[in-house]
């Protein structure tokens, strides 16, 4: 009788106790209301699986909803979302109120559970695949951004926080190496949006799978950064464990020598010791190699059983009975003795009424081992079946797949269309890029009369670029532009081909350094349209135009374009052009200093965009309305309207769109600025989007990282958002906050040094940033003012100067800057200003104590509403009063103390404090403990504070401006320490007060 092993999974678990443990943990965290994520990985085999699975039995038992999904190795293109599609299926026909409840009101989650569809699909030929805002009532919301998608994000984690708000949620999603695009952008976008839910994903990936190119390597790179995100390594078994598991699945005795072998060549993995274990009949023989191992397990199955795996290994995905009888060619009683077979020797399981491989490993094994012709003739075999009847889900992309793999480009082609239609549809432009690629590659091998009549190979390259575009891949969606270009005939229809023409000139604008030829195709398409008569293409060029031009500073030409867009768009009827032509229209005129009529356009433009669901035009309205206000530092009416357009962002799904994003990271700069400091982001970069535009997210938390002390993490952020600086330079102004953190840490060469790489880096774009170099250079100067003063104090002249000097040339930049600069409104705003005299008050402290009344000038300027500035201004204002001996001092630190004490800025309040202890300004709350000492200490707090710079190196002089008392009080509180310590001299005294414990020694840097 043959000896068939227990499952592992019908024994206790082995080994795996740590492990366990912590996934047990991140659930009860969970569970208590901190959500969390957790990546397991291992190799194939190593008992990822029966782990996921204690777990969710574990959560099941304590009343959680356990959902699981699996990813399938369905190869090119694949099936978007379908682990989410099979996690979130059983929540269609559940009982349960509050999952219909959070299910019913997101009709986007039609695209995951099976629930009809919406609507016909755009025709490609009649409506251009440029920019969703093209439409009056856009399939896309915008060129380079799927709004399906988002909304299908935005639905994923509504209806997991709905439901986690009345029972815990465990979202099990296996095998993430063989997930889609679409999959991996919904788990990013899903981890990184974690944070009061009581939820718990776990995910589990193969690592050996995971090469340095594989695009699942970026995603875990980004994912592991997320304070909600943590990763469990599951390693092989220990000799010990593996010799218990080995021990525990055989349902009889097993000689020591059996248990060593397998135990030795399993090498710790639970699978393959279980393969092996069942490869030998009579508990001996073991096969020399592991695919030899499984498929000579196989071999001891009847040769019905081995034909009806093969059948099932070439679907690639679970398979149903029909499908197996139709492409094996065995008769029913055959089959069913075959199958039968092949579940009781744990080849194959049942799920959801298919049969599938229990392990991935054996479908590779005995897909591999297929001989040529057998492998092609199974897949056209499953391809005519697929033909006759509806998949459902997916159908387009299954024939697709068998098409190609039997060889069948004539079915293939049309398939792939489809497959793209549907995959955008789902909002999965990642998948839908990859197959018009594969449409592409098949067109020239096609006949003429077999190629789709309403596709063309101009079509498909329009496609590309666009889903590339969509899909976050800038670069490609401009060489598919390109091709489109050069794909154009002489006897192309005009119209089409300024579509083509501007679909390369917006392609080209979402990529820095490629202005001059976005100007370039947006002239070719105008010229395309110039004389024809007002249409929809005419008014979209024209609009695009406008908006180009506005960037290159061509002002008349922009204005004139802008005002012919709206009457030709009001002519035939498209608000979306005539709305995105208002915002450019409001923008020119905000640039002339005309607010009232700026705002007056933008106002028009975003109702407009509203109310033809153009939500991309609607966004963009808004920020520009934001960004008017700002610039006049009307704090509030700006903050009020960023506020609305990352509200109206949330509701259309486009969160993370560009517009999207920017007027996030606006309002954060804003609350920053006015001293309203989130503890942590309330949206954190998803992976729907680029990494430039990521990047630009995450740097703009940095300044506030920096103002609350998180040092470690920004020393963390700053080498990985360098990288970023050339395509999206606003990182670099907003990654300045690395010259901060140097300064705050008082190495403050370093500081000048930061602030002189991204002087060099926007000199070196070409670009005008007369206004960022105000601020830029005023953070310099202050670092060198600093710098300057430490080497005064230590008598080292020519450090002192040579800072000055660094100063001095950072302050001819600044004052440059603001008379040869170009601001948006024609003129220095308040914030300008403001920064302006703060560069000018600490350049008064170059080359001696700092004026007073050019610091009081400061915090004026920032009383505009910069509250945080202003205070860090007020810390130097009240120093240079001390410096003076003016008692008013006390006043002004108390007021910077107050305001660093409510935002928790832990620098400044550290030296704030710092300045009070040396000034003898008392400070509410400030006081420090005294510290703790073996021996009675005789000195008084003024005392040590004395004897502490003496120890440092420090003259009389130089004590007494640090300390703000005069040099001959410096020389009295010596001569009182020298008597009570018994010494002759100050350095005896520095020597008895470290032998005595009554000081520190310096801890070298």
């Amino acid at each position: 009788m043959l000896l068939v092993p227990r499952l592992g999974s019908g024994i206790p678990l082995v080994g795996r106790v740590d492990e366990l443990r912590r996934l047990r943990a991140a659930f009860l965290r969970a569970e208590r209301g901190e959500a969390g994520a957790v990546l397991v990985a291992g190799d194939a085999g190593v008992g990822k699986t029966r782990l996921l699975t204690e777990l969710g039995e574990f959560a099941a038992g304590r009343g959680a909803l356990v959902l699981t999904g699996r990813c399938l190795d369905v190869r090119e293109g694949g099936l978007p979302y379908l682990p989410f599609a099979e996690a979130f299926g059983p929540l269609a026909t559940m009982d349960d109120e509050v999952v219909a409840g959070a299910v019913g009101p997101r009709p986007a989650l039609g695209r995951l559970l099976p629930l009809p569809q919406s609507g016909p699909l755009i025709e490609w030929e009649q409506v251009p695949v440029v920019s969703g805002s093209e439409h009056d009532v856009p399939q896309r919301a915008r060129a380079e951004q799927n709004l399906g998608q988002l909304q299908l994000f935005d639905a994923v984690l509504g209806t997991l926080t709905d439901i986690a708000a009345n029972r815990p949620v465990l979202l099990v999603l296996e095998d993430l190496h063989w997930a889609d695009g679409s999959t991996r952008n919904l788990l990013s976008f899903l981890l990184s949006r974690l944070r009061g839910q009581r939820l718990l994903v776990v995910a589990s990936y193969r690592e050996e799978d995971v090469y340095r190119r594989h695009p699942l390597r970026s995603l875990l790179v980004e994912l592991v950064r997320l304070p909600a995100v943590s990763r469990i390594q599951l390693a092989p078994l220990g000799p010990q464990d593996a010799r218990a598991f080995v021990e525990a699945l055989a349902d009889g005795p097993l000689s020591p020598e059996v248990v060593a072998s397998v135990v030795e060549r399993a090498e710790g993995n639970p699978f393959f010791a279980e393969e092996l274990l069942a490869s030998c009949a009579d508990s001996v023989d073991l096969p020399a190699g592991l695919a030899e191992v499984l498929l000579a397990r196989l071999e001891r199955l009847s040769p019905d059983a081995r034909r009806a795996l093969r059948v099932i290994s070439v679907a690639g995905d679970s398979v149903m009975h029909g499908a197996i009888a139709e492409v094996s060619g065995l008769g029913e009683l055959e089959l069913d003795e075959a199958l039968r077979e092949a579940v009781q020797h744990h080849v194959l399981v049942i799920e959801q009424g298919a049969y599938t491989f229990r392990h991935a490993l054996l479908q590779e094994a005995v897909y591999g081992d297929l001989l040529p012709g057998e492998r092609t003739r199974m897949h056209a075999a499953y391809a005519a079946r697929i033909k006759r009847v509806p998949q459902g889900r997916g159908h387009d992309a299954k024939l697709a797949y068998h098409s190609l793999q039997s060889k069948d480009l004539n079915t293939a082609l049309p398939a792939l269309l489809r497959a793209a239609e549907e995959a955008e549809r789902l909002g999965a432009p990642g998948a839908a890029l990859r197959h018009v690629e594969q449409a592409l590659e098949i067109w020239d091998a096609v006949g003429e009369s077999e190629r789709p009549p309403e596709h063309d190979e101009l079509l498909l390259l329009h496609e590309a670029s666009h889903f590339a575009g969509t899909s976050g891949e800038p670069e490609r969606a401009i060489a598919y532009a390109r091709s489109a270009v050069q794909a154009l005939r002489p006897d192309t229809e005009p119209e089409r081909a300024a579509r083509v023409w501007r679909r390369l000139a917006e392609a080209l604008v979402n990529v820095e350094g490629t202005l001059d030829e976005a100007v370039e195709a947006i002239g070719h398409a105008w010229d395309l349209v110039a004389e024809g008569e007002p249409s929809k293409t005419r008014a979209w060029v024209l609009a695009t135009r406008a908006a180009i031009l506005r960037a290159i500073r061509r002002r008349e030409e922009a204005l004139h374009s802008a005002r012919a867009a709206v009457a030709d768009a009001r002519a035939v009827g498209t608000a979306g052009a005539e709305a995105a032509a208002l915002t450019t229209l409001g923008t020119l005129a905000d640039n002339s200093g005309n607010f009232a009529e700026a705002r007056r356009h933008l106002g028009e433009a975003e109702r407009k965009a509203r109310s033809v669901d153009a939500s991309d035009v609607e966004l963009r309205a808004v920020y520009f309305l934001g960004l008017s206000h700002e610039d006049q530092a009307e704090i509030e009416p700006a903050i009020e309207s960023y506020e609305r357009g990352v509200r109206r962002a949330e509701e259309t799904g486009l969160t993370w769109s560009n517009f999207g994003l920017e007027l996030r990271a606006r309002h954060l700069w804003l609350r920053y600025v006015s001293g309203d400091w989130p503890s942590e982001p309330s949206a954190r970069p998803g992976r729907g989007v680029s990494s430039v535009v990521a990047a630009r997210l995450t740097a703009s938390w940095v300044p506030l990282a920096v103002a609350r002390g998180r040092f470690d993490t920004v020393a963390r952020l700053l080498p990985e958002l360098r990288p970023h600086w050339r395509a999206e330079p606003l990182i670099a102004l907003t990654t300045l906050a690395g010259a901060e953190l140097a300064y705050w840490q008082e190495d403050f060469g370093l500081a000048i040094a930061r602030v002189r790489e991204v002087v060099d880096f926007l000199e070196s774009t070409g670009d005008h940033w007369g206004m960022a170099e105000i601020r830029v250079g005023s953070l310099g100067i202050e670092a060198a003012a600093a710098q300057a003063t430490a080497a005064r104090l230590r008598g080292d002249d020519a450090a002192a100067t040579a800072a000055a000097a660094d100063g001095a040339e950072l302050l001819a930049m600044v004052r440059h800057g603001a008379e040869h600069g170009r601001p948006r409104s024609g003129q220095v705003g308040p914030e300008g200003r403001a920064w302006l005299a703060r560069a000018e008050a600490a350049a008064s402290g170059l080359d001696g104590p700092a004026d007073p009344d050019s610091w009081a000038a400061a915090v004026a300027g920032f009383g505009y509403g910069a509250v945080y500035e202003q205070a860090i201004s007020r810390w130097h204002y009240a120093e240079a009063l001390l410096g003076r001996g003016e008692t008013r001092a006390g006043k002004e630190l108390l007021l910077a103390y107050e305001v660093a004490e409510r935002l928790r800025a832990v620098p400044l309040r550290a030296a704030i404090q710092g300045l009070a202890r040396r000034a003898r300004i008392e400070l509410p709350g400030a006081a420090a403990e005294a510290p703790r000492r073996d021996r009675v200490d005789p000195l008084t707090e003024r005392e040590r504070l004395v004897l502490e710079l003496v120890a440092l190196g420090r003259t009389n002089r130089q004590v007494g401006e640090e300390l703000f008392i005069s040099e001959k009080t410096v020389s009295v509180h010596l001569s009182r320490v020298m008597n009570k310590l018994g010494a002759a001299r100050r350095a005896e005294a520095v020597a008895i007060a470290y032998d005595r414990g009554l000081l520190t020694r310096p801890v070298a840097n």
